[in-house]
């Protein structure tokens, strides 16, 4: 597909669950990589179809973690040994089971952050318009209908082969997804 291309791909309507998981079989047997399906709710097996194995979210999230952990701990034997030492009680300057409790929520508040953020900048949100909007019924999508769409970014992309492909299993409608 050419770049200038109008058109961000074919979108296809199914009026079930497991007319879309055996319609995302074929398109991914077919060799299609650019798909992408849209539910009403979660489907068993559809990650499985797509091999989602993407673990960026976790890898983000512990990378916050440490970070929130050497942070808080950091910030701590800063303050009580070097800037500001003030011995209390007889205790050591750095007594570092008192530093435990504040470097523990830094962890886990760090933690989340970097998991909401990174979980939000993985699916590129915010995102006030998407091109599928465009495309004829996807409202339905939220409801009770169920959408397979083929992107022209895919290599293999021929609108007229992959037209033939999604009317093959059965949708009730394919439609061309304007950009």
């Amino acid at each position: 597909m050419s770049p200038e291309s109008s058109v961000y791909g074919l979108m296809a309507e199914f009026d079930s669950a497991e007319a879309l998981l055996s319609a995302s079989r074929a398109v991914r047997s077919a060799g299609y990589r650019w798909v992408e399906a849209f539910t009403p709710f979660p489907i068993e097996g559809l990650d499985e179809v797509f091999d989602v194995r993407d673990h960026r979210v976790a890898l983000i999230t512990l990378i916050g973690g440490v970070v929130g952990c050497f942070g808080g701990f950091g910030m701590q034997e800063y303050a009580a040994v070097f800037n500001y030492p003030f011995n209390v009680g007889g205790r050591p300057l750095n007594s570092w089971p008192t530093f435990i409790p504040v470097t523990f929520e830094l962890t886990i508040l760090c933690a989340a952050l970097a998991a909401f953020v990174g979980l939000l900048w993985l699916n590129g949100f915010p995102r006030p318009h998407h091109p599928v909007f465009n495309a004829t019924r996807f409202n339905l999508a939220t409801f009770d209908r169920f959408f397979l769409c083929v992107k022209a970014i895919d290599p293999r992309f021929d609108p007229a082969v992959v037209r033939d492909l999604l009317e093959r299993q059965h949708p009730q409608g394919v439609f061309d997804v304007p950009l």
